[in-house]
């Protein structure tokens, strides 16, 4: 959860909004508390939208829908409003549990008296459901919460009257892969058994904790849907062949959902699953923690630092949100400084006048060099962390050392880390690392703190990191996912070897799509919840160069394109690999010069080095006069660095690092000519971090 921000509602009906619980492609979800003291998750339509009444219609649907359903197995809608000519909100039960995803991630499969339980229940749900006259359509362990009273469904977002259609776009994959009927992803009209159909495979991920159909990337997934043979090795016996007829591939051999709740009926006790036990106990924590919250928000309605440490970004699952929007917070209570710190920006420098540029010599640093470990993996030097007050770094001395950004004074090292596996900043103010035995670990910047730690992820490369996952390389040359909100492991495939020899692969996350730009040049693209492979660029560059990813919205939708330097600078759709188009480079790309390097985006353009030319870019492939943007030969695989109005990049080998007006291109100074060795640099609060022969130095901006 998130404290409300500047264009933040403060009141919708009834409800007092006491913070931001999520967001999405159509609307921000809040948590929200009527005068009675009932808590709800209110979910409004994002201002930009409000005014297109199709969208609006579409945004309550899903409440208009859920209300046709009476059932205590669903999540209730509490209150919608769209008729009065603002934005429209619907507002929902905060449900104070995990989802049966989490459930089973945490606590492992369910025992056959808890799968029994489960499927009796779920299935005398769907019968309400379809005795509403619709179908579900998206029934999975995701829209699954488990509370104390039993399983509850959420999210009616793409529910529709039996007789409805499956309606998508070009590109999207119409229900969420290996739990969706063969005639759904078909596209075919479907029915109740469509969700029969999903409710088997719901039960044998609950049994087995494995999907019963798998590939290597969605299609393939698809296709075992539609051909294959559902996977069930590990359902006990007793239940195989009662979950089998459920995955029926024709319809009509599913049982209906009475049939269902007959041949699955429990023994007596079986609800103890959810009553007593871990299980239990973590959704009565959830309860009583979502009520505390509520409390302690209304009794700090301020926007100071005691809120805002009420309202820490979460890393571990809290209460889950009735309208499928996001999972609650677990609060890290601790010391905060007395006043709220601006990541970055907290102690920033001031940026020098454009007057201070126009003698063509570089300034003084603002403190440094200082010494640092002169370490290099493959030619790439470790690149230095800035966030909230420190910078942080490659010890001379073994592991990591913070600095003071306003004064380069050292103010706290961790001797365990190491710093050659990367760094990488996470929800502020903290940052991920790996330990020298390749444990993944969690600190807060300022303090050095020891938020959590993954003694079993095997790190050895730290590679990106969104909301859910923070991917790295093992030890073992293997790219995994680690779940930040559980702490836990989600999935591990193999890379080839060549794509994780020297330094390794770089990547970037957008949607559900991470993309891994190998050490051999190779693209690569996973399905972020389950690492399958969905599609690869063979022979991009020679050496693995940052990706770039991009957020492109059109009303109501949000997609992401994937901007690629090396031979070609290209821009492919995240989902799907679709080249939009490409621009071929100046030279032939290696380590030195040559080729298209990393793509940094500025405004509307694209800003990266082609060949020994420093280029702008529109986002569309057309490229722009160079503007006096000569260069002398800049690296490919370090990405450039924007502070202020000046653009920093790493030239050839001995030439040291160049200044650039962002306005124009025009090089305004370059600074440590006759450098020795790989330079590494990052940016924040108007300074540069330069990394090079083992020193660290601050320089400043011009503003």
């Amino acid at each position: 959860m998130e404290p409300l921000g500047t264009g933040d509602p403060v009141r919708l009906g009834p409800y007092r909004l006491l913070g931001v619980l999520g967001a999405g492609g159509m609307g921000k979800v809040y948590f929200g508390r009527d005068a009675d003291g009932r808590t709800a998750a209110v979910k409004v339509l994002l201002p930009e939208l409000a005014h297109d009444p199709n969208l609006a219609q579409r945004f309550v649907r899903e409440a208009h829908t859920a209300q046709a359903v009476t059932s205590p197995g669903v999540a209730r809608v509490l209150n919608a409003r769209s008729e009065d000519g603002n934005r429209p909100w619907i507002a929902t039960e905060f449900l104070s549990g995990p989802t049966l995803d989490d459930a089973v991630q945490r606590f492992g499969p369910f025992d056959p008296d808890g799968i029994r339980a489960l499927a009796a229940s779920l299935a005398a749900t769907l019968r309400d459901i379809h005795a509403a006259g619709l179908v579900h359509r998206d029934l999975k362990p995701a829209n699954i919460v488990l509370t104390s009273a039993g399983p509850r469904v959420i999210d009616f977002g793409i529910a529709r009257p039996e007789h409805g259609l499956t309606l998508t776009t070009t590109g999207q994959v119409p229900v969420t892969p290996g739990y969706g009927a063969p005639e759904q992803v078909l596209g075919r009209r479907v029915g109740p058994a469509a969700d029969v159909f999903s409710l088997g495979a719901v039960l044998a991920y609950a049994a087995t904790g494995r999907r019963a159909f798998d590939g290597t990337h969605v299609a393939a997934v698809q296709y075992e849907v539609v051909h294959g043979e559902p996977q069930l090795r590990g359902v006990p016996d007793a239940l195989r062949h009662l979950i089998a007829p459920c995955l029926a591939k024709d319809p009509a051999y599913r049982p209906s959902t009475d049939q269902i709740a007959a041949a699955f009926a429990p023994p007596r006790g079986a609800n103890r699953v959810w009553r007593t036990g871990p299980l239990a106990q973590d959704i009565a924590r959830r309860g009583t923690e979502a009520e505390r919250q509520a409390t302690l928000l209304v009794q700090n309605p301020g926007t100071g630092p005691s809120r805002r440490r009420l309202l820490r970004a979460s890393l571990s699952a809290g209460g889950v949100l009735a309208a499928g929007g996001g999972a609650g917070a677990w609060w890290l209570l601790r010391d905060e400084p007395r006043a709220p710190l601006v990541p970055g920006l907290a102690s920033g420098a001031e940026p020098l006048p454009l007057s201070a540029a126009q003698s063509g010599k570089p300034p003084k640093p603002l403190w440094g060099p200082l010494p640092v470990a002169a370490q290099a993996v493959d030619g790439v030097a470790t690149t230095p962390l800035s966030l909230r007050d420190v910078v942080m770094f490659a010890s001379k001395d073994g592991g990591l050392a913070a600095r003071l950004t306003r004064t380069g004074q050292e103010k706290w090292r961790l001797p365990d880390i190491a710093p050659e596996a990367g760094l990488l900043a996470l929800a502020e103010p903290l940052f991920a690392a790996a330990d020298v035995n390749g444990a993944l670990r969690v600190h807060e910047a300022s303090t050095a703190k020891l938020q959590w730690s993954l003694p079993g992820a095997e790190a050895s490369r730290i590679l990106t990191a969104d909301t859910d996952y923070l991917y790295v390389v093992t030890r073992g040359g293997r790219l995994r996912a680690v779940d930040i909100k559980r702490q836990t492991i989600r999935w591990t495939v193999p890379l080839p070897a060549t794509a994780v020899a020297g330094a390794g692969p770089r990547a970037a996350v957008g949607g559900s799509t991470l993309v891994v730009f190998g050490a051999e040049g190779t693209v690569r693209a996973f399905y972020k919840e389950f690492g399958d492979q969905t599609w690869e660029i063979e022979g991009q560059a020679t050496s693995a160069i940052d990706p770039l990813v991009v957020e492109v919205k059109t009303p109501g939708d949000i997609s992401y394109t994937v901007f690629l330097g090396g031979r070609t600078l290209t821009a492919r759709t995240m989902v799907g690999g679709d080249e939009l188009w490409k621009a071929a480079a100046s030279g032939e790309p290696r380590h030195g010069a040559g080729g298209w390097g990393a793509p940094m985006r500025d405004g509307t353009n694209l800003i990266c080095a082609n060949g020994t030319t420093l280029a702008a870019v529109t986002t569309d492939g057309k490229e722009l006069p160079a503007r006096g943007r000569a260069h002398r030969g800049p690296l490919p695989h370090t990405p450039l660095v924007r502070q202020g109005q000046t653009l920093w990049a790493v030239e050839g080998e001995g030439r040291g690092v160049s200044a650039y007006s962002a306005t124009d291109g025009k090089r305004l100074w370059t600074w440590a000519g006759g450098s020795s060795g790989p330079w590494a640099m990052s940016g924040a609060g108007n300074r540069v971090f330069l990394v090079n022969d083992g020193r660290l130095t601050a320089m400043p901006t011009v503003g």
